[in-house]
């Protein structure tokens, strides 16, 4: 029979391990994750490794680690990415437009998702929601769709839908 000296023994030895996980994971750097549908089995996969060839339906989710300098995101572009989450449709063919599409989204502190088409029918589906044939990239903020890389097109639309203009960072303290 375990008395409550040793329970109380096992869970101080518990906390130990608990914290360790809760700084490895606080202390993590910024990661990428995949999410793909395995050709072989039909299955939904996530992982930190990118999809093999074939894989359908493949999304890259990036996140940032967290610091003591990175601070939440600001309450409006909370409120805009809950409201009109914003997706870039891409694929490993895009160049240098993809590379300004992310630029743009990067310099203005808007959260997204990038989906990388990888098959005939992810091209297609995409097709469908454009309402014509897909130009890459494109983006989707919220239920709305710009098909190509147009600057001023797309600042229109994340305008309307309330993500600022610039990404707000914390003005540098000045020493006297």
């Amino acid at each position: 029979m375990r008395t409550s000296r040793t329970r109380d023994r096992s869970r101080i030895g518990l906390a130990p391990a608990l914290l360790g996980l809760l700084l490895a994971s606080a202390g993590a750097t910024g990661e990428t994750t995949y999410r793909w549908v395995d050709p072989n089995t039909g299955g939904t996969v996530i992982s930190d490794m990118p999809p093999p060839p074939g894989a359908r339906n493949v999304s890259r989710y990036t996140t940032s680690g967290s610091s003591a300098d990175e601070r939440p995101l600001p309450y409006s572009v909370r409120q805009a990415s809950e409201k009109f989450p914003v997706v870039l449709y891409v694929d490993e063919r895009c160049g240098t437009y993809c590379q300004e599409a992310r630029e743009l989204l990067k310099q203005r502190g808007v959260p997204f998702t990038e989906k990388i088409l990888r098959s005939e029918e992810e091209a297609a589906e995409l097709t469908r929601l454009l309402g014509r044939e897909a130009a890459l990239p494109s983006v989707s903020v919220g239920r709305q769709y710009l098909r190509g890389f147009d600057a001023a097109g797309w600042n229109s639309l994340l305008d309307a839908a309330g993500y600022p203009g610039r990404a707000s960072r914390p003005a540098a303290t000045r020493g006297p």
